[in-house]
């Protein structure tokens, strides 16, 4: 069998079992399988098999998410959990002095140890009386950041805020995160470097899902043309380390 037969069946079988994960609805074990398949398929250049993968994966998160959100439960941090620290399930609002960052450590605590949670950070107070949203990404070279600017809750009784923001508030704020990270894409940008940015910008915003519904048309774009002749153009990359 030659290597690109070989690859091309080493990515469906990793699709196969990324699926029977969905069926039995071990939604982390889906999503770990289906990331591994994405990624090789990246590295391959096989767009085609790359739209295909965002589906499973869209399911899995959208199923997490679900999770999160129905426990019903919000939380509010300023540190970072400790290794032997429980994590509940729900969604988390990471306050200064954490940083943008730090979000994805977060995440990545909870994945591991399978708790289903919807993080968001925060940055200090704008003068417009706004909170600047963050989210941040690994990137190919350096990190990529995400931010939007969004109306905090009513304050409580008491003037400071002490309790966390309700559900709905986070999931009006991830919306406009996920959509922010999408406005930083030109269509007319070539496709196969629109999958390279918005594979990055998922890793920043990862729980929206017209963001994964926005690569997986890239990817079928580009699978139906050449790839581009010209070296990728960078985008501004944010500070994702400021306040």
């Amino acid at each position: 069998m030659r290597p690109l037969a070989q690859n091309a069946r080493a990515i469906d079988d990793l699709m196969e079992r990324a699926s029977g994960a969905l069926v039995a609805a071990d939604y982390f074990e889906a999503e770990t399988i289906a990331l591994r398949a994405l990624e090789k398929a990246r590295h391959a250049g096989d767009f085609e098999r790359m739209a295909r993968i965002c589906l499973p994966i869209q399911e899995a998160r959208r199923q997490r998410r679900h999770e999160a959100i129905d426990s019903g439960q919000t939380f509010l941090i300023r540190t970072l959990p400790s290794r032997g620290e429980a994590l509940g399930a729900g969604c988390y609002l990471l306050e200064p002095p954490l940083i943008g960052i730090e979000g994805r450590v977060v995440r990545d605590f909870a994945e591991r140890r399978r708790v289903p949670v919807l993080v968001l950070v925060r940055e200090p107070t704008a003068q417009s009386g706004r909170w600047p949203i963050v989210g941040v990404g690994q990137g190919m070279r350096q990190p990529v950041s995400v931010r939007v600017q969004v109306m905090p809750p009513p304050e409580t009784a008491g003037g400071g805020r002490t309790t966390p923001p309700p559900v709905e508030w986070f999931l009006r704020t991830q919306e406009l995160l996920g959509d922010a990270a999408i406005s930083k894409v030109r269509p007319e940008w070539a496709a196969d470097h629109r999958v390279e940015d918005l594979l990055e910008l998922l890793d920043a915003v990862p729980d929206h899902e017209k963001l994964i519904q926005a690569l997986e048309r890239a990817c079928r774009e580009a699978a139906a043309i050449p790839p581009s002749a010209l070296g990728r153009r960078r985008s501004i990359i944010d500070d994702e380390f400021s306040f």
